[in-house]
């Protein structure tokens, strides 16, 4: 199948990704515009990768204001240039995450954030309710590991499935936005205020 100029048109706007990149995955893909998507997908992924041990000095502070003032969220997302935080798609992706830590809550940006003390002291308690509910002790372990799992899926805001998108995650949105913007992008910190809660 012939790849037209308005096939590669239609990737382009569907993908972000460069005109001879989408012509060549059409071309890989026989003119199948899912496997097309696809392959940029999977490339993009790969570059992605690539760029993640690059640094990040420059970005931006959003800020989101839920509930009429109840909640309010500061968050730090760094990019590597200027130019890149200063286009609308990092602004976008920059309030979403905002919102994302308005919505879910989260006590961490990372698994590797989360102090080992606490790590231990869930995986003590999950033990013990294995334990006490009479499982065997070879299953012990994966009970605790898939609950742990769970536990880092509810506080670590990485690990969270995006709100505006349950099936991914927000380091997938974050690797998403890698492979668009070729910049290497990561949530420093963050700030969740709620009234009348004491974090």
């Amino acid at each position: 199948m012939a790849v037209t100029p308005q096939m590669v048109k239609e990737l382009r706007e569907r993908t972000g990704a460069g005109v001879m990149d989408c012509k060549k995955a059409l071309e890989e893909a026989g003119g199948d515009m899912e496997k097309a998507a696809e392959i940029l997908k999977k490339k993009g992924i790969a570059k992605a990768e690539k760029k993640a041990s690059r640094e990040a000095k420059e970005g931006l502070i959003g800020s989101y204001i839920h509930m009429g003032g109840k909640i309010g969220v500061l968050v730090e997302v760094n990019c590597e240039t200027d130019f890149v935080a200063r286009t609308d798609e990092f602004k976008a992706l920059v309030h979403d995450i905002a919102m994302q830590i308005a919505a879910m809550s989260p006590k961490w940006v990372s698994v590797e954030d989360v102090p080992q003390e606490v790590i231990e002291k869930e995986k003590a308690i999950y033990r013990e309710q294995a334990l006490a509910s009479g499982k065997p002790e070879h299953v012990v372990d994966r009970i605790v590991e898939g609950k742990l799992q769970k536990f880092f899926e509810e506080v670590c805001l990485l690990e969270q499935k995006f709100i505006k998108d349950d099936s991914k995650k927000v380091k997938d949105v974050i690797t998403e936005a890698i492979a668009k913007l070729g910049e290497n992008i990561k949530v420093s910190r963050f700030v969740r205020f709620q009234v009348g809660v004491a974090e």
